[in-house]
């Protein structure tokens, strides 16, 4: 059985730790550098990036955790997705430069334009069996462009929301929001390559 660890310091790791549990993971809650090397993956969950990244500068878990990227599978959920980002816009933040994609932040809009919807994935992207995956948005980016080594998985509205480079995944929306486990299982598949 996989260790996975979900970064436990603000957003809801608690519901990422019960979804990887769910998809078959032991799941960790990590707040310290030295819980990094206890886990084969991490998850960066949603919340807000800001007050992650200052909690990252304040708890001294940026050098170890951009360390721990490039070793080891790393992913992000809504604000976790910026965090790995290599570029963030509205306003420009400090990111984890992980995945090679350009966010821009709460781009769907406020709190009131978060929303569920259903995605059919991307051509040859085998995420579950019926082919159809619930997306929880809240006030989530939008991924406005993807690098060279980038894969798209999902799509919604013609934007990437959920993408692969690499031992690294990001999605815009909240996969521990609902009840189908196949990104989450995914996630674990990378871990176990």
């Amino acid at each position: 059985m996989k260790r996975i660890g979900v970064l436990a310091l603000q957003g809801d790791f608690e519901a990422h730790r019960q979804a990887l549990q769910q998809a078959g993971a032991e799941a960790i809650e990590v707040r310290r550098a030295g819980e990094l090397d206890d886990v084969d993956g991490l998850v960066i969950p949603g919340g807000e990036s800001t007050t992650m990244w200052k909690l990252l500068v304040s708890e001294r878990l940026l050098g170890p955790l951009k360390s721990y990227g490039e070793r080891r599978p790393v992913f992000g959920t809504c604000a976790g997705a910026i965090l790995v980002a290599r570029e963030v816009l509205n306003p420009p933040q400090d990111s984890l430069g992980l995945v090679d994609i350009q966010i821009e932040r709460n781009a769907y809009g406020r709190q009131l334009e978060s929303r569920i919807a259903r995605l059919a994935p991307e051509p040859g992207a085998v995420l579950n069996a019926d082919g159809q995956l619930e997306a929880v948005f809240i006030r989530a980016p939008i991924i406005r462009q993807v690098g060279e080594g980038v894969k798209v998985l999902a799509r919604y509205n013609g934007e990437p929301v959920l993408v692969e480079q690499g031992r690294h995944l990001a999605a815009t929306f909240h996969p521990e929001l609902s009840a189908d486990r196949s990104i989450h299982r995914l996630f674990l598949d990378k871990v176990s390559r």
